[in-house]
């Protein structure tokens, strides 16, 4: 007789009759939405404090309302993958601020600035999607800050968790001269409609979104679980193109486009379409499976669009153009020209790390010299918007006082750092301040260095500061100096390029944290001596002999 076929074991899809919890993380959403921990929060937990809280909320549904318990201090890195949670946690919260497309005005920052130096002991950085987090939190705070956000129209709802998380988008949406198409009422739409609702709380990990028209693609629409781009079709009608299952962390892969042409007014129903068909097929049985990369990876995307068209919409989606390359910064740092005649004015703080006295200073700098409106970037900038032309440049020297540059050297405009050890419970290294250090050296060491080059630290292998897609990657580890002790450190990714090929590494090719500025400036140098007439630092990398990346 033939051997028996072994049943494929279940991947814990909805849609195909799993419905069990095949882990802890499932079987806690089924036990109870996260959504419903607010109230929990607000009548019990801040009342009765930190000791109070049932550890399932503690460590899950608290990251629905965009809470996570900070690192413990002085847990060196090499205990991070070794203790248990309730030994790394401490008794205060990373808050994570939504905000979605970027966009505030005044009042809202000053709101978190406010919150920032009465409850988050000054601490604020910019996230490269758009997002400002606080630190020091206590849960007996929470319902008043909500009370603050909620009253100028913010949240924390959603920010974290298995949920559709923050929309990203270009922060001049509306105002840029030459974009594509204005995404701004698309992501109301969404947001409105979908963030905050029982039918997607309960997705099998986190999703990730970005809506833009951005001719710069400053949304790095490639890593996302969905990105809606801006293309102009044959018939001259401005709308999106789609792109379905990217993401970074140990599993890197680039979005698929799906070939489909989706008009501004569908955006809201195409979009509740892929976010279901991640609800309902996506992997849940084991978590580091559970993104919709890895079911794209599976089906490939004309079966995903087939699946999209037939299941969930109902009719078949028009073909469409793929979007333009790409502009070589795909940032707003700078003074530039609005549709409108007047000037947005971009600048850089360090790795986006700023504070609550210094976001008081831009809301009032944007009263000032604009109309009051700002914009964080996913670069971990800002963008202050709508500057009358002769209010430029005292805008810029306003802010240069503060150490906010407009003009900022290559190192600092394009430097970016995850939370690191300082606060983060995943992380084994330090990364914001030494990201800073690493800003200030070399702009002393390479004063003259102009070309683009991206250098992402990050504390961790999930590449949260996207390290696998920058010209200069660098992933925190333990590593051996030349003593033979162990030490904070880096693995190094070279040449990786947003939407066209990751980082390379090179074999044994790490540094000390210590080492780090020098090998960075030995790698630039030999950059510049050896590039080509507009050779990019990803194109030298893919030429370049193993010794000269050493």
């Amino acid at each position: 007789m033939p051997p028996a076929t072994r049943r494929k074991r279940g991947e814990g899809q909805w849609a195909l009759g799993y419905r069990e919890p095949l882990n802890k993380n499932e079987e806690n959403k089924k036990n109870d939405d996260g959504l419903n921990v607010r109230r929990r929060i607000i009548d019990i937990y801040a009342k009765r404090g930190f000791d109070s809280i049932d550890p399932a909320d503690l460590r899950g549904r608290f990251r629905w309302y965009g809470l996570y318990t900070q690192r413990r201090p002085g847990i060196d890195g090499g205990k991070t993958a070794v203790l248990a949670d309730e030994e790394l946690d401490d008794r205060y919260f990373m808050l994570r601020v939504r905000i979605d497309g970027g966009r505030l005005d005044a009042a809202q920052l000053r709101t978190i600035a406010d919150i920032s130096v009465k409850y988050a002991r000054g601490t604020a950085d910019i996230t490269d999607r758009q997002n400002i987090q606080l630190h020091w939190v206590e849960i007996e705070n929470v319902p008043a800050i909500w009370e603050s956000l909620e009253a100028v129209g913010l949240s924390t709802t959603e920010a974290c968790g298995d949920t559709p998380r923050v929309i990203i988008a270009c922060p001049l949406a509306g105002i840029a001269a030459d974009e594509v198409i204005d995404a701004t009422p698309a992501i109301r739409a969404v947001a409105d409609r979908y963030i905050g609702s029982p039918e997607f709380s309960n997705l099998p990990r986190k999703f990730k979104t970005a809506i833009s028209g951005c001719r710069s693609h400053c949304t790095v629409h490639e890593i996302n679980d969905v990105a809606f781009v801006g293309v102009v079709n044959e018939e001259g009608e401005a709308g999106y193109d789609l792109f379905v299952g990217g993401g970074l962390s140990t599993n890197p892969m680039f979005g698929k486009r799906l070939g489909a042409f989706v008009a501004p007014e569908r955006v809201p129903e195409v979009w509740a379409g892929v976010t279901s068909i991640f609800r309902d097929y996506g992997y849940r049985r084991l978590r580091h499976r559970a993104r919709l990369k890895f079911l794209m990876a599976d089906w490939g995307p004309e079966k995903f669009r087939e699946v999209l068209e037939k299941e969930y919409l109902g009719y078949a989606l028009p073909d469409g153009p793929p979007p333009a390359e790409p502009l070589p910064h795909r940032d707003h740092v700078g003074i530039h020209q609005q549709r409108d005649g007047r000037f947005y004015v971009g600048f850089a703080p360090k790795a986006g790390r700023v504070n609550g006295e210094l976001l008081r200073t831009v809301a009032d700098l944007a009263e000032r010299y604009g109309s009051g409106r700002v914009a964080t970037t996913t670069e971990q900038k800002m963008v202050i918007l709508d500057v009358p032309a002769e209010n430029t440049e005292p805008l810029a020297e306003e802010l240069a006082a503060h150490d906010l540059q407009v003009r900022p050297s290559t190192f600092r405009r394009q430097t970016m750092a995850c939370t690191g050890i300082e606060y983060c419970k995943l992380a084994i290294v330090e990364t914001k301040q030494r990201a800073m250090d690493l800003i200030d050296e070399l702009e002393k060491r390479l004063p003259d260095f102009d070309q683009p080059l991206t250098i992402n630290l990050n504390g961790c292998p999930n590449a949260c500061a996207r390290i696998q897609v920058a010209d200069i990657g660098l992933k925190g580890q333990l590593v051996v100096d030349e003593n033979g002790d162990q030490v904070e450190g880096f693995q190094i990714h070279l040449g990786g390029q947003v939407g066209a090929s990751f980082g390379r590494k090179v074999r044994g090719l790490k540094t000390t944290s210590a080492g780090l500025t020098d090998y960075v400036e030995r790698i630039v140098r030999r950059y510049d001596e050896q590039r080509r007439e507009g050779e990019s630092f990803a194109d030298w990398v893919g030429r370049a002999d193993e010794a000269d990346l050493k």
